[in-house]
């Protein structure tokens, strides 16, 4: 045991029980599957933000961000304070269109919107990412957070270990149970992740020309050369709002909780909320990891860089507090894709051919599912390792997929014309051109970043989307409810300025305008 006191061990123990108990408390009156896969739909705009932003800052922002600042810099930070964009889309537009249309899954929109076979392709996509990207993704970043503190733990069994904490409750409690434990996730992860910037700052005597001096000039800024490898300025214009847009709008695990409000109003709340929390992690996450090069300068695994800061850093009693934040952080996301992924898995494919399965029966199929995804994603976590870094993994994954599926969310909500034909085609075209992409990025046939050539996929994908549409319209249907339309940015039954989300919008589009001019 290294780098951790009995104290320490303890006050995590503390912690696991705590949220053990959370999800015993909740699993008492979780009975049918909109009780498990919807927590009711009664989740208010405070639970709502806060599960949004727990859920989100996982082992991609603690390990992989962290990671990504001590090695580049703090650019990467981009896809943190930049998610507000997409959540004011999703906030204007999109929550009335999936409240009014009461879905449970995203998947059920497009069937809605086109026709059954986005939906199946859709949903299959989005159950594979959330279980090899997600889920095991936050396994392995758990997994190798606890070898530094116990360096004869293998990764396969920890991976399991967690995997068996978080789909316990998360089977048993359901919806309700995981954004209960994440508002106490959110808290301890910002608690945690403050004290660990607090003791940066004071090192480097809570001077800012010191932190500038300690690092690489180019480290502490958010825009980057054309030609910068980790994310340069065109990439930050046009890759990161659309992978934000397919994060935060259409992705199941996070949409789950604002398909749970209990109004359109603190659905849009809540949204905005996690829009607002979203920049927190530029300042207790982010520049941390740039400041660690002074601390620990010499490591060569990037993954490594917050587990390290937490062991060489950080005194006894306050280990206790971090690593539970940093567990916190890792459970949110595994409990988070586990009760999405077994909610898409009931709701498009077994409900559909059982269509007489009751509530109670339903919550059966979804406590199951639940259980098997935990399983095979705990198996795939320690081959993560092969990718070159948890960054680079999701950096690889997610630049396949995310064109054609913004094409047709996006695109498709302000042209109604398009039909299923078209949304398959370019569903199909737009995941064959994002494979090849891949390829050729690795063959150094094609050398264009990531975040650019999503941007050049989404409007190759958006061209193929509109010229199908020109040219099959036989499968047109009435879709006026489920696209843009007059009146759909109402703020509804909301009075007063501080009550209407646009002025919370307005708000929220100043802040990130102040975080760019600072770190410019």
């Amino acid at each position: 045991m290294s780098g951790i006191s009995h104290i320490d061990l303890i006050i995590i123990g503390l912690y696991f029980i705590v949220v053990l108990a959370i999800g015993i408390a909740v699993g008492r009156n979780t009975k049918t599957g909109e009780d498990l896969f919807l927590g009711g739909r009664s989740l208010t705009w405070g639970v709502i933000g806060l599960s949004l932003f727990a859920s989100n800052i996982s082992s991609t922002t603690l390990i992989g961000l962290s990671g990504a600042a001590y090695s580049t810099g703090i650019s990467a930070s981009n896809y943190e304070w930049l998610a507000g964009l997409p959540l004011i889309v999703m906030a204007a537009i999109f929550i009335p269109i999936y409240l009014n249309a009461r879905i449970t899954t995203v998947p059920e929109y497009l069937e809605l919107r086109y026709d059954v076979r986005s939906r199946k392709i859709f949903s299959a996509i989005t159950i594979i990412i959330s279980a090899l990207v997600d889920t095991a993704g936050g396994l392995y970043a758990g997994a190798i957070v606890l070898q530094v503190f116990f360096p004869h733990l293998e990764l396969w069994y920890t991976a399991l270990a967690l995997a068996l904490l978080a789909g316990f409750y998360t089977a048993f409690g359901g919806l309700k149970a995981v954004v209960y434990t994440d508002a106490l996730q959110a808290i301890i992860l910002i608690v945690g992740c403050s004290i660990l910037t607090y003791m940066l700052f004071d090192d480097l005597d809570f001077s800012w020309s010191e932190v500038t001096k300690s690092v690489p000039d180019d480290h502490l800024s958010v825009i980057k050369p054309i030609d910068d490898p980790t994310l340069p300025w065109l990439g930050t214009l046009v890759g990161v709002p659309l992978l934000g847009f397919w994060y935060w709008v259409t992705n199941q695990y996070v949409t789950q909780r604002v398909l749970a409000a209990k109004s359109i109003e603190h659905a849009r709340w809540g949204a905005i909320f996690g829009g607002f929390m979203k920049i927190l992690p530029l300042f207790i996450m982010v520049l941390p990891g740039a400041m660690a090069i002074s601390v620990i300068p010499n490591i060569e695994n990037s993954d490594m860089v917050f587990p390290t800061l937490i062991s060489e850093v950080l005194p006894v009693g306050v280990v206790g507090i971090v690593m539970a934040g940093l567990i916190s952080a890792i459970l949110s996301t595994v409990d988070s894709t586990l009760n999405s992924t077994s909610t898409l898995i009931v709701v498009d494919f077994i409900k559909p051919k059982k269509p007489n399965l009751t509530p109670q029966e339903l919550a059966k199929y979804g406590r199951i599912t639940t259980v098997v995804t935990m399983i095979i994603s705990a198996a795939w976590a320690p081959f993560i390792a092969d990718f070159g870094g948890l960054w680079s993994y999701l950096q690889q994954m997610f630049s396949i997929i995310v064109p054609p599926i913004a094409v047709i969310f996006l695109v498709g909500v302000f042209y109604p014309s398009a039909g299923g034909t078209s949304a398959f085609i370019t569903l199909l075209s737009g995941f064959a051109i994002g494979i090849g992409m891949f390829v050729l990025r690795q063959m150094e046939i094609v050398t264009l970043h990531f975040s650019i050539s999503i941007g050049v996929i989404f409007a190759v994908c958006t061209a193929i989307f509109v010229v199908s549409s020109k040219l099959i319209q036989s499968d047109q249907k009435d879709v006026s409810s489920l696209v843009y339309r007059a009146g759909i940015t109402s703020p509804g039954a909301s009075t007063g300025v501080m009550s209407d989300y646009r002025f919370h919008c307005v708000l929220l589009v100043f802040a990130m305008l102040a975080v760019l001019i600072a770190f410019w």
